[in-house]
């Protein structure tokens, strides 16, 4: 396992749908609250230090729809409403840091995410949110492509069941970069 170091200047912290809709779901292993109080410890220390913090909703009621077995939304149904594309009040987000509203799974993908990345001169990117095997990661496949570093981390992620956040942490997750504990990347931060 090799050891985390970081520049934190060339570092972002990305948070994936900290929103209402999404706390709904109850996601699992660790809690919405408990997801979200990892990712205010992790964007306080890394801001602290200098570095980026990207907060990224879906918008729900905008959502790419496709023709598929099951649906993430049925688009006979009624719009939701807007507030459940909000980042929950207490996500911890602060002046001066990025918001990127997103349409499809991934944040890359019909966003200005990577070219205010570039902007900054970030490299190497922290990865938290939910759901761990849909949202972030779709996002971490396009950060891997795109050649960022990448830096998971599991215990501020969570998703519909403990086995599909498992099977992502354990088998996709380690082939596109590091997976550590909060405490393990607050230490290095």
């Amino acid at each position: 396992m090799s050891t985390l170091a970081f520049d934190p200047a060339a570092t972002a912290l990305i948070l994936i749908d900290l929103q209402n809709a999404i706390k709904a779901r109850n996601p699992v292993p660790h809690s919405f609250d408990d997801v979200v109080a990892r990712s205010v410890a992790l964007g306080d220390k890394l801001r602290a230090a200098g570095g980026t913090v990207v907060y990224v909703n879906v918008d729900v009621a905008d959502m790419q729809t496709h023709v598929a077995d099951r649906s993430m939304r049925n688009p006979n149904d009624p719009p939701p409403p807007a507030i459940m594309s909000e980042l929950v009040p207490e996500c911890g987000i602060q002046p001066g840091d990025l918001t990127i509203t997103k349409r499809s799974w991934g944040a890359f993908l019909k966003t200005t995410l990577d070219e205010q990345l570039r902007a900054k001169g970030v490299t190497t990117i922290i990865l938290g949110g939910v759901a761990t095997n849909i949202g972030v990661e779709s996002t971490a496949r396009s950060a891997y492509d795109l050649g960022y570093d990448i830096v998971f981390a599991e215990d501020a992620m969570a998703t519909l069941s403990q086995e599909m956040h498992d099977f992502t942490i354990k088998v996709h997750f380690p082939m596109m970069g590091r997976v550590r504990s909060t405490a393990e990347i607050l230490e290095a931060l």
